[in-house]
This record gives structure tokens, sequence and C-alpha cells, in this order.
């Protein structure tokens, strides 16, 4: 889909002949870092201005995760299967060192990265906010403090690859009708941390645009998404050595806090920021912070970005 004043995608063959779509933008001579979207989500999805990337000195790469947007799908992906994607991109821009960030949904994708055996020796440093944790281990209660409208999104029964696939075609035919209604449904279920922080209209906007233009082609992106979330992400957490950040909310709950307590402590190279009164939307307005340090210019994650309020887009 080309938006008005919108050159449209780029295009990246994997070695499975697969086509990911993505976009490169901000300042061209940067240091890239590529940023992965939520679930549901698109190569649109929340990020700084390209004034503020060009401010920043960062080339930002974004990319519909496959079966989402402009990308071909890869029934039956895993997590770990990000890799590829991400190593698709880099060969085509002829990319040797990068950064990866991932928010929510993207985060487990942005792990697999550094984990990945042939990708981690080009990965500089790595971001994840509001992330989840795999779900096959015993040592995270992975529902407990989790909102009732995701864990219902994530399925619980016995058959919950079918249960998933129900609700998300159901909740992808209300986007289809009205791009608004997802983003309308979950507000009955967010915490007064995550209302505050989408009480921007052009914020909101933002949101409900990414979730149109990843389900345009197809539900079958976001059902991939969750089965791989919620099955074996095949990711070595332990055998990450690469800088790893953490940003989560202390009130989140989407993705609960215990979740980004049980990544720092598998992954050795983790440092993880809890914040005070925020949740999973506030993560939006943390992205310009967590790709300042990604860039690697030495900043402290906790170091408020000068001049760049209202950078998402």
């Amino acid at each position: 889909m080309i938006l008005d004043g919108d050159p449209g995608p780029h295009f990246a063959i994997r070695g499975d002949n697969r086509k990911v779509a993505f976009d490169d933008s901000g300042a061209p001579d940067g240091f890239p870092v590529f940023l992965l979207h939520g679930t549901p989500g698109s190569r649109k999805g929340p990020r700084p201005r390209d004034s503020v990337l060009h401010r920043l000195g960062i080339r930002l790469i974004t990319y519909d995760r496959p079966g989402y947007g402009d990308s071909d799908r890869r029934a039956g992906r895993i997590v770990a299967h990000a890799a590829r994607d991400v190593e698709a991109i880099a060969d085509e821009l002829g990319l040797t060192r990068f950064a990866v960030v991932g928010r929510s949904g993207g985060g487990p994708h942005a792990l697999a990265c550094a984990a990945d055996h042939e990708l981690r020796r080009r990965v500089t440093r790595v971001a994840v906010l509001v992330s989840f944790a795999p779900p096959d281990t015993t040592d995270v209660a992975w529902f407990e403090g989790m909102n009732e409208d995701n864990v219902r999104g994530f399925g619980l029964g016995v058959d919950a690859a079918a249960e998933i696939e129900a609700e998300i075609l159901r909740r992808a035919e209300l986007v289809r009708r009205d791009p608004g209604s997802l983003l309308d449904q979950l507000m009955d279920f967010m915490t007064p941390a995550d209302r505050r922080a989408l009480n921007s209209s052009a914020l909101r906007q933002i949101v409900i645009q990414t979730h149109r233009e990843g389900l345009r082609s197809g539900p079958w992106g976001w059902v991939d998404d969750v089965l791989a979330l919620r099955g074996s992400w095949k990711v070595d957490l332990k055998s990450i050595d690469t800088d790893v950040r953490i940003w989560h909310g202390a009130d989140d709950t989407f993705a609960p806090v215990s979740h980004a307590s049980w990544l720092e402590d598998r992954i050795p190279s983790a440092v993880k920021f809890v914040a005070p009164g925020k949740a999973h939307f506030d993560a939006m307005e943390e992205i310009p912070r967590v790709l300042r340090w990604a860039a690697g210019d030495g900043a402290a994650l906790s170091t408020a970005l000068s001049g760049a309020g209202n950078a998402a887009q």
C-alpha cells in the first residue's frame, strides 16, 4: 500500500525466496537501527519523526514481519526466524553492523537476532520495550498480571492454536470493517497509565494506521505472530553477549513486568529499567531515547532526550 507522500516499501528477498517489505528512513549516513513492530503491527508503526532521526544521527529500518502488510507470509514461522528477515534486509542494504530494537511482540524477535549464530556478530546492541518472556518455561507465571483480553487473545485452552486463530480472525474482521475498533476494544482493558499514554489523538491515529496497514492483506501475520510468541521460540537467550537493555512499565497488564524480570535473569548482558506508573503504551514515547542508546552514543537509557518530546509518529 502506498499512502499519500509515501514512496512505498523497499523489498529484500530471504533465502527461501519470500519477499520482506521494509522502510529506510532518517539519516542516510547515520548508524543503522532496526525497529521491530508490535503485535499486530507493521513497518508504519510508531517511530520518531524523520527530523528527530536526523538530529540523532540514526538510519532507521522498519519492516513488516511475514504475513503483515507487504511481506510474504511464512506459515509456521517461529520467533528465531526473525533473524533471517533482518539478515536479508541488512544484506540488501549492505549493512555490516547495526542495532536492533523491538517493542512488545517485536521484543522477542529482536532478541532472536542477538542470539542467532549467523547474525549475532553483526548486532552491536539490542533493546526491548515491554517485551514478553518465552511461555514454555516453568519459572514464570506467563499469564499472571495479564489483562483478560490479552489472555483470551493468547489462548488458554488445550487446543490453544485453534482458539487463537478463531479469536484473531474475529478481531481482524472487526478491524477490516472499522480500523479503530481494535483500539476501542483494548481501551476497555487498559490501566489509567495506558489511557493517559493514548490521550493524544495523533498517537491513537498512528496505532490505528499501523493496525490497518498490518492487516491490509489479511489476518495471517497476526495469527502467525501470536502462535510464534506462544510456542517455542528456539532462541538461546543465555548465549546472548551483546549489550541488552530492557525497558518496562511497572503497571503493564499486556506484558506483565514479571516477563522483563525473567528476561533480565536469563540474559547475562541485560540491564533492566522499570518505570513506575508507566504501562504498555508508554513504550511509544520511550522509543527515541532507546534508539539513541542503541545507536551507541554512550547515553544512559535513563537520560532524557533533550528536545525530543512527542517525537513518535
